[in-house]
């Protein structure tokens, strides 16, 4: 179960050790994936320079794309781990679980399944409104 602070949800500490070890977790998990796509990303580079020799136009697009994706991956990767890493900080600040917008505690099912979430749905759904 994912909690939050122990004081004004009236969780206990155990509870409250099980989230920040479930969120330190996906933290390392994502910063193991960042390192993969890091050196993933440095091997592609080093096929690109010692393999331009006889490219087309077709071959410098292809050689672009992957190159655009792999940067994408590793911010995509980036982001996600910040968020997790901002989780931690709220979890540490006694914030964590409850709404950024409105102060509502999110729902445990919403926190289960988007352990980073700072929003409830509904707020969540108000500055997509808003964003679009």
């Amino acid at each position: 179960m994912l909690v939050h602070d122990t004081v004004a949800t009236g969780r206990s500490q155990a509870d409250t050790d099980q989230i920040r070890a479930s969120l330190r977790a996906r933290y390392e998990e994502l910063s193991a994936e960042y390192e993969q796509a890091v050196l993933q990303s440095q091997v592609l580079r080093l096929v690109e320079v010692g393999d331009t020799a006889g490219d087309d136009q077709a071959d410098s697009g292809t050689k672009t794309a992957e190159r655009d994706t792999a940067q994408s991956l590793l911010r995509t990767i980036l982001d996600r781990r910040a968020q997790f890493e901002r989780a931690l900080g709220r979890l540490d600040e006694g914030t964590y679980g409850f709404c950024e917008g409105c102060s509502a505690p999110i729902p445990v099912e919403r926190l289960e399944i988007f352990p980073s979430a700072t929003a409830c749905v509904t707020c969540k759904q108000s500055r997509e409104r808003r964003a679009a």
